[in-house]
């Protein structure tokens, strides 16, 4: 390469860069939904219920040192695309005496698309921990409009200049019918209303002013080893390289299609809008597969920090992380299972980067927005 040719490439790598740090500035908040993926803290505001292993160490352990009410050993995605875009870490809504100028964190663990009513009205009430449902948490952004705006026209205005994080959702949604061990054809009934639920939010935070919208999709749960300990399934039933269950994956698929589907809708009605598909599916897939390329150990789904229970997965539902018998593993960033349930730190971190920069978000966070 000449020396002429060096120089160009140099220039366009500095340009590239200073316009992907010119972008990220131009977010003056984020306001992130959703439930213990990307939970900061709102389920342990008002005090840690003894039950509540989440709220203990090691959880925190890695960046904070000490727990937080985030389901991880550190960080979340949330957290790392606040800190990449020059934001301060997000404060959970319901936190007293903080400040929401720059934005706030309404998720809550065990939160779902649909409201409670929604369960109870299928029988399935006992098997639906709903803390605030999407649905809730934007109501939950509209009564705190008053504490970060002096007029809903200023309000419109920040939230055209905001990032919004919506979900991801649907989870919780297809636990209730899945650990009451309704057959999967009738678990699969749901995906509609959870991806019409979702749609519905989005337009409602449309019409409070968004028009920068991050919509994720949902995880593989086959490969979780709170699944692989309680549905255990005839060899036939797992992938021979992934060792996940396939079924179960193929319900996160197929919700995540129905929801990229809602998502070209919803841009075709809302032209004016820049609506974006997070994908933790595809990365999560990796990490199992291809553990080695991000740094991980290569071995069958597995959970960093548990205890010895049924098969290989170090999951226990009598010791989860968190209580007596549980340990974490010595090195979490080498895991991408944190709790057998939710993912560490360094698998948020990549998934991150992923959605601000490609490939695991269409289009990317960072690239032409329509922020003045």
């Amino acid at each position: 390469m000449t020396m002429r040719r060096r120089l160009s490439a140099c220039v366009l790598l500095l340009l590239v860069l200073a316009g992907q740090q010119a972008a990220a500035k131009k977010y003056a908040a984020i306001f992130n939904f959703g439930d213990s993926l990307v939970d900061a803290g709102n389920l342990v505001v008002d005090g840690i219920p003894e039950y509540l292993a989440t709220a203990k160490l090691p959880y925190g352990m890695t960046y904070f040192g000490y727990p937080t009410g985030r389901c991880s050993d550190g960080r979340l995605v949330v957290d790392f695309i606040a800190q990449e875009l020059g934001l301060p870490l997000l404060p959970p809504s319901k936190a007293r005496n903080a400040t929401f100028h720059h934005g706030a964190n309404f998720a809550i663990t065990g939160a779902t698309a649909l409201d409670t009513s929604y369960f109870v009205a299928k029988g399935l009430g006992k098997t639906v921990w709903n803390s605030g449902s999407l649905h809730t948490q934007i109501k939950w952004l509209q009564e705190m409009k008053p504490k970060i705006c002096s007029s809903p026209e200023e309000c419109r205005g920040l939230f055209r200049r905001s990032l919004f994080i919506v979900g991801e959702f649907g989870g919780n949604d297809y636990n209730s019918p899945l650990f009451a061990f309704r057959p999967l054809e009738e678990v699969h009934e749901f995906v509609g209303d959870v991806v019409n639920s979702i749609g519905e939010g989005i337009e409602k935070l449309i019409a409070e002013g968004a028009v920068e919208l991050v919509v994720p999709g949902v995880l593989p749960i086959g490969c979780f080893p709170v699944y692989l300990s309680i549905f255990r399934k005839q060899p036939e039933m797992y992938g021979g390289k992934s060792g996940c269950i396939k079924d179960l994956n193929t319900l996160s698929w197929v919700h995540n299609v129905a929801l990229q589907r809602k998502i070209v809708e919803l841009r075709k009605k809302h032209a004016d809008v820049r609506i974006m598909y997070a994908d933790y599916y595809t990365p999560t897939i990796q990490f199992v597969l291809h553990a080695e390329k991000w740094g991980m150990l290569r071995q069958k789904p597995r959970a960093c920090c548990g205890a010895a229970g049924v098969g290989v997965y170090n999951f226990n539902l009598t010791s989860k992380c968190g209580e007596p018998g549980a340990y974490a593993c010595d090195d979490p960033s080498n895991h991408w299972s944190w709790d057998g349930i939710h993912l560490t730190e360094a698998s948020y971190g990549h998934i991150a980067r992923g959605w601000l920069y490609g490939p695991f978000a269409d289009p990317p966070i960072v690239g032409n927005r329509n922020l003045e």
